[in-house]
C-alpha cells in the first residue's frame, strides 16, 4: 500500500461547547472562522469558558486527516513543530500510540494550541495559538523527509508561509508523490488567494474545499459553479456541501458523492476526516465516487461524536462498510 506524509500545525485541540455565541461576539471571533489569537487572548478565552463541557486531544488539520488514515491502515508519517512540554510530549504520544511516524522538531515556545467554540448546532469557530507550530520553517525541510512516501497532504492553515508550502510542493514533485491540499478556512483563501491561484495552477493538487472556502477562492457561491472554476486550476477538487454530500470534479469528469444520514454533535474534524477516507481510497485507486463515499463516511461519523477523532466502537462498521465498496 502507498505511503501518505503530511505536513501541518501540530497542535493540542482544546474543544469548548458553548451554551450560545456570546462568548465568540465578546472575543470578536466570527462564526466558523478560524481566527489567529495570541498566548495572552487563548488563555482568556478558556478562562472565559472554564464553566463549558471541554474536550481535549491532538489535532491540527493535517494530523487529523493523518490519524483517520492511520486508523485505515495506511502507513503514515506527520512533519510539526512542538514545544517542549507536556502538551508536545501529549502529541507525540499520541501520534505513535496511532502508529504514525512523528517527524518533530521541537521548539522553546509552548506548543500550540487550537481552541474550537462548539456553538448550540454543532457549527465550530477557531481561536487558534499557533506557538511552536508556527516555527516549522523551509530550513526543516528536506528530501530525505520524503522519499520513500508517495503522497503528501498539506493543510492550508499553512499558507500564510507561502515559501514552506511551495518548498513541500516542489519536494513532493523531485521526489515524485501525489499531493493534496485542503483549503482549510475561507478568510485564509481570501488572504492568500493569488498564492493559491498559482501554486494550485503549477503543482496541480487535489484539492478540498468546504462551499465558504469555494466561494472565496472561485467567487461563485453555487458550488457546482466554484467546482467548474476548481477544473481550471487542478486536476482533482472536491467541494463539499454539508449535509447535502460532496461534488467532485476528477480529470475531465463530474461525480456527486452524498452524505449518510448522522445525529450531528459537532462538526469539528469533518473536513479532515472527509479527507481522510476520499484519501485513502485515492492512494488505492478506487474511483472518485468511491473515494467520495469512504470520505462521507468517515465525516459523517466523527461528527456523531465530540472532538476530530472518531471513537473505537465505529471503526469496526467503518471497515466494514468500505469492505463492500
Amino acid at each position: 500500500m502507498k505511503k501518505i506524509l503530511g505536513i501541518g500545525n501540530a497542535l493540542v485541540d482544546i474543544i469548548l461547547f458553548l451554551e450560545n455565541e456570546e462568548l465568540l461576539k465578546e472575543f470578536t471571533l466570527p462564526k466558523g472562522s478560524m481566527q489567529l489569537v495570541d498566548a495572552d487572548k487563548a488563555l482568556r478565552v478558556e478562562e472565559a469558558a472554564r464553566s463549558c463541557r471541554k474536550h481535549m486531544a491532538s489535532g491540527g488539520s493535517a494530523a487529523n486527516t493523518i490519524h483517520g488514515l492511520a486508523r485505515l491502515g495506511v502507513e503514515t508519517a506527520f512533519i510539526g513543530t512542538v514545544g517542549k512540554d507536556s502538551f508536545g510530549e501529549f502529541f507525540e504520544k499520541d501520534m505513535k500510540d496511532c502508529g504514525i511516524n512523528p517527524l518533530l522538531s521541537s521548539s522553546t515556545t509552548s506548543t500550540g494550541r487550537a481552541i474550537s467554540l462548539v456553538t448550540p448546532g454543532g457549527e465550530r469557530t477557531f481561536a487558534t495559538y499557533l506557538g511552536a507550530a508556527v516555527e516549522l520553517s523551509v530550513s526543516r525541510l528536506n528530501a530525505s523527509l520524503f522519499r520513500g512516501y508517495h503522497h503528501l497532504h498539506l493543510e492550508g492553515y499553512l499558507v500564510p508561509n507561502q515559501q514552506l508550502v511551495e518548498s513541500a510542493f516542489i519536494l513532493s514533485q523531485q521526489c515524485g508523490m501525489t499531493v493534496s491540499l485542503d483549503l482549510a478556512s475561507y478568510n485564509v483563501v481570501e488572504a492568500n488567494l493569488d498564492f493559491l491561484k498559482r501554486v494550485t495552477g503549477k503543482y496541480k493538487p487535489v484539492v478540498f474545499a468546504n462551499e465558504e472556502e469555494a466561494r472565496a477562492f472561485t467567487g461563485h457561491a453555487d458550488p457546482h459553479k466554484s467546482l467548474d472554476f476548481f477544473a481550471l486550476h487542478c486536476d482533482t477538487a472536491i467541494v463539499k456541501i454539508g449535509a447535502k454530500g460532496s461534488l467532485i470534479f476528477h480529470k475531465g469528469k463530474k461525480y456527486a458523492a452524498d452524505a449518510i444520514q448522522v445525529n450531528c454533535i459537532d462538526t469539528t474534524g469533518a473536513g479532515d476526516l472527509y479527507a481522510a477516507g476520499y484519501l485513502y481510497g485515492f492512494v488505492n485507486d478506487l474511483s472518485p465516487d468511491r473515494c467520495g463515499k469512504i470520505g462521507s463516511l468517515l465525516a459523517g461519523k466523527v461528527i456523531e461524536e465530540a472532538g476530530a477523532k472518531i471513537g473505537e466502537p465505529s471503526w469496526g462498521y467503518i471497515n466494514e462498510t468500505i469492505e463492500t465498496l
